[in-house]
C-alpha cells in the first residue's frame, strides 16, 4: 500500500527555461487545491544538500506565471553526483517530513531523480523543462515552443539587414546535441541551409547548395547552424570556409546564445508547464512513482524513467525534406 503523501518538494535543476515558473505554480497550487504542504528548494539538487528551502502556498506563487527564468533558481551538483551527497538530501527531505519531489528539468535531472528514489525508496516524478526538446516520452517540453519564437523573431530582424547589404549570416542557435530548435526555427524564418547534429550534410553539399541559390538570383541568404552542427569545429571556421571557397559572399555571423533562454514564457508554454505539473501532484498521490510527465498527441501521458532516458527524442525527417524544397 502506497504512502500518505503529506508533503511534496519541488525543485527546478539543469538550464533554466521559460515556463518553470508556470511549473513551480502548478505544483504550489495543485497542492494547495489537495490539502498537501509543498516545500521548494532552491538550486535544484544542491539546495537539497545544502537545505536551502522555503515553504510555498497559492499565495506565494502569485503573478510569477508570466516571468522567465524560475524563481527556484537552478544550478549544476557535482555533490548530488556521489552517494553521500544524495545522502545529506535525504536527510534535509526526511527532517522536513517531505514524502515526495516534482523534479522539473532535463534528462540529467531525471537521471539523478531516479538513482535517488531507488536508493531512498522516495517517490519522484519528472516534469520536462528544457528548451531543447530533447527528452524522449513528451512531443513537448517546457521552454521550447518560446525559445522557438524568440530564435524565430531574431532571425527575422537578421533577414532585413542580411538583404540590404546581400549577406550571407551564419546563425547559431542552441542544440549542442540535438537540432529541435535549429530545424524547426530553420524552417518557419525560411532559411537557406539548416545544419543540425542529426544530419551531416557536408562541406560540399553546403557549398554547393549556396552556389544554386546564387545563381538563382539570390542575394542574400541565411543559414541557422545548431551549435552542436558537426560539419566544423564551430560556426566561425565554417564562416572562413565559405569564404574562402566563396569570395563572392559577404558573410556574417550571429551567436543568438542564452537570449533563447529568457523572455516572458508563450501562451503554449504557460498552459503545457500548468498541465503537466498538475498531472504530477495529482500521481503522487495516486501513489505513482519513477515516472515523467509528457504531452503526446495533446494527451498528458506518464512515461517511466526507464523508457523515457533509454531512446532518443527523433528529430522530424519530414521537416528535413521540407526546408530542402522550400529553400529551392
Amino acid at each position: 500500500m502506497a504512502k500518505e503523501i503529506r508533503t511534496i518538494g519541488v525543485m527546478t535543476s539543469g538550464g533554466d527555461a521559460p515556463g518553470m515558473n508556470a511549473a513551480i505554480r502548478a505544483v504550489a497550487r495543485a497542492c494547495a487545491y489537495y490539502n498537501v504542504k509543498c516545500i521548494g528548494f532552491y538550486r535544484g539538487y544542491q539546495g537539497m544538500i545544502e537545505g536551502d528551502y522555503c515553504e510555498m502556498n497559492a499565495r506565494s506563487v502569485r503573478n510569477i506565471i508570466s516571468q522567465g527564468g524560475t524563481i527556484l533558481k537552478s544550478a549544476r551538483s557535482e555533490e548530488f553526483r556521489t552517494k553521500e551527497g544524495r545522502k545529506k538530501a535525504m536527510d534535509h527531505l526526511k527532517k522536513l517530513g517531505i514524502d515526495a519531489m516534482v523534479l522539473i528539468g532535463g534528462d540529467g535531472t531525471f537521471r539523478g531523480g531516479q538513482i535517488f528514489s531507488e536508493e531512498f525508496d522516495i517517490p519522484v516524478i519528472g516534469v520536462p523543462g528544457t528548451i531543447d526538446n530533447d527528452i524522449s516520452g513528451t512531443n513537448y517540453t517546457i521552454g521550447y515552443d518560446t525559445a522557438l519564437n524568440t530564435v524565430i523573431d531574431a532571425i527575422d530582424k537578421i533577414r532585413d539587414t542580411a538583404s540590404s547589404h546581400d549577406r550571407l549570416f551564419f546563425i547559431e542557435v542552441m542544440g549542442r546535441d540535438a537540432g529541435f530548435i535549429a530545424l524547426n526555427s530553420g524552417v518557419g524564418a525560411g532559411a537557406e541551409e539548416i545544419l543540425i547534429p542529426e544530419e551531416d550534410l557536408g562541406l560540399d553539399r553546403l557549398l554547393e547548395s549556396l552556389k544554386r541559390s546564387k545563381r538563382s538570383g539570390k542575394s542574400s541568404s541565411i543559414v541557422v547552424v545548431s551549435e552542436g552542427d558537426k560539419i566544423g569545429k564551430n560556426v566561425y571556421e565554417l564562416a572562413d570556409y565559405v569564404t574562402e571557397n566563396l569570395p563572392d559572399y559577404d558573410v556574417r555571423v550571429t551567436v543568438l546564445g542564452h537570449m533563447q533562454r529568457g523572455g516572458s514564457p508563450s501562451c503554449f508554454d504557460r498552459t503545457l508547464a500548468s498541465r503537466l505539473c498538475v498531472k504530477a501532484v495529482e500521481l503522487l498521490l495516486d501513489g505513482e512513482k519513477n515516472v515523467m510527465v509528457g504531452l503526446i498527441d495533446n494527451k498528458v501521458t506518464a512515461t517511466s524513467f526507464d523508457e523515457g532516458l533509454s531512446s532518443e527524442h527523433e528529430i522530424n525527417k519530414e521537416l528535413l525534406r521540407i526546408s530542402d524544397i522550400l529553400s529551392t
